[in-house]
């Protein structure tokens, strides 16, 4: 086979690919419907119209073409569902949780520039590095409180005490057990004044 051949043979296999790949494409093009029920798709879409995200990261994860993405900003129950779900982030302030987070990424920077600038006085850079320290923080000290239940039975000679938090963890093994006299709790009990921690 002369290089001539050998050329046209690979001429006709790249069409082929070519054609194969269109046909794929074609194939794979979004369904409508399911992509509103599809929550993970919707929420996306929402972090992208927040800011959050990016075009082209939300284009990369779902194989979007420029046709594909364009249709889908044409869908007004898609469009509806995605803007049900902004509000509902704003309400519950996950928008507001993420963007700070966000921006606060920015901080350590500022701070940096403010501490090693030869003209800031001493007491912006003590305070920039006082922050900069509360930032570098990850332990007990820089937890995030937590809602808590504290119920408290005075029964004359004991007091039961309980104190646990509304979510429980994985670690919260140590609980009553509903029983016909004590419906409904699931929280350990302390007993003041006696061994301090035997459940009922």
């Amino acid at each position: 086979m002369n290089a001539q051949d050998e050329i046209e043979r690979l001429k006709r296999e790249v069409e082929r690919l070519r054609k194969a790949l269109g046909e794929r494409q074609q194939l794979s093009a979004p369904n409508l419907p399911s992509l509103r029920d599809n929550y993970e798709f919707v929420l996306d879409c929402a972090r992208y119209s927040e800011g959050l995200a990016t075009e082209a990261a939300v284009r990369k994860k779902y194989h979007f073409d420029e046709r594909t993405w364009e249709s889908l900003g044409k869908d007004d129950a898609l469009v509806e569902r995605i803007e049900e779900e902004k509000l509902r982030r704003v309400r519950d302030g996950s928008f507001k949780r993420e963007r700070s987070q966000q921006l606060v990424t920015k901080a350590p920077d500022i701070l940096d520039t403010i501490m090693t600038d030869t003209k800031t006085s001493p007491k912006h850079k003590v305070d920039a590095i006082k922050t900069l320290d509360v930032l570098a923080a990850n332990g007990p000290q820089a937890a995030q409180e937590e809602d808590r239940v504290i119920v408290t039975i005075n029964l004359g000679s004991d007091v039961l005490r309980f104190d646990k938090a509304v979510k429980p963890t994985p670690a919260d093994t140590n609980t009553i057990d509903a029983t016909p006299g004590l419906p409904g709790f699931m929280i350990p009990a302390r007993k003041g004044g006696n061994d301090g921690g035997q459940s009922l």
